[in-house]
């Protein structure tokens, strides 16, 4: 089953050098998921092949305008499309009445229903109990307040030998997935679990951190993750800058996720300054080899 990031924009502040605003969308099994929502996201989708209408949750990290402001245009467009089925949006206090207020003075009412979370921002707080995955905050250091997001598979079943299964019935299938063994009416062993299953397959997970000074209060919350997603927006000899502007060079980034043993690191959110994003690839590379950069049109896969 899928475990996919896609890249739909990875640039910083503003439009540059054909990289458009944070967002991405992340394929889980059968979900389809969207993070932030930067200008040109639905241009992006149509772009790469994703289809709108299959979003059933979009997680907002902040009320910065490079990850929000494309948001109205495509609940606009699912609304034009003709969208019933409900929507599950999370976000920080503002963006509800942000929605509300456009709403009202476009005289519109959307042809689907919105369900809104507000987030807390300063604790971490589970926010998604799905049969699938679950979907945790994490708190970060920005000007405003901004959330980044933990996405964990909950226990899958464990799996069944295959040249065993005409053995069995649906209700011992049930019962032997659960990882328990089988027994007759009169409570006497019938199939020993071990001799008719394999372990279950990896539950995965992602972590995503938008924008954020740098803060080693996160690592016990992305702590060996499989996918690591950091903002890495400055070279570190703009460091100061960074500081300022409560962001992280991407050498910073190499070194949250080498503290906190991940499995891959991805950096984005690139300055304007930077034409060419090679420089950022390698310092953070210093730090930490497995990483790549969140270019738009790239997947990313993480493996059961």
């Amino acid at each position: 089953m899928s475990f996919e990031v896609h890249i739909l924009g990875s640039n910083s502040a503003a439009p540059a050098h054909g990289r458009h605003h944070t967002s991405q969308v992340l394929r889980i099994q059968d979900m389809q998921i969207m993070i932030d929502c930067g200008e040109a996201t639905q241009l992006q989708m149509k772009r790469y092949g994703l289809r709108k209408n299959r979003l059933s949750h979009i997680f907002i990290s902040h009320l910065h305008g490079d990850h929000f402001l494309g948001l109205m245009g495509l609940l606009s467009t699912m609304h034009l499309n003709g969208r019933k089925t409900a929507l599950y949006l999370y976000g920080p206090v503002g963006l509800s009445e942000i929605i509300q207020l456009h709403l009202k003075y476009a005289n519109t009412r959307l042809s689907y229903p919105i369900h809104f979370q507000e987030l807390k921002g300063d604790q971490s707080e589970l926010i998604l109990d799905h049969p699938k995955i679950t979907v945790q905050t994490i708190p970060l250091q920005h000007r405003i307040p901004c959330t980044g997001f933990l996405i964990k598979e909950k226990p899958k079943p464990k799996r069944l030998k295959k040249e065993r299964v005409s053995e069995l019935r649906v209700r011992d299938i049930n019962i032997l997935k659960k990882g328990e063994d089988v027994l007759d009416e009169s409570g006497n062993l019938k199939f020993k679990n071990t001799d008719y299953t394999l372990p279950a397959k990896k539950s995965r997970s992602y972590a995503y951190c938008s924008d954020t000074k740098y803060n080693e209060d996160i690592i016990p919350l992305v702590k060996e993750v499989d996918l690591l997603y950091h903002e890495g927006t400055f070279l570190h000899d703009n460091l100061e800058r960074a500081e300022s502007t409560f962001h992280t060079t991407a050498k910073q980034a190499g070194i949250i996720a080498q503290k906190a043993n991940v499995g891959q690191l991805l950096i984005g959110h690139f300055s304007n300054r930077y034409k060419e994003l090679q420089p950022l690839l390698e310092e953070a590379q210093k730090e930490f080899a497995n990483t790549a950069l969140a270019e738009e049109g790239k997947v990313f896969t993480i493996e059961e």
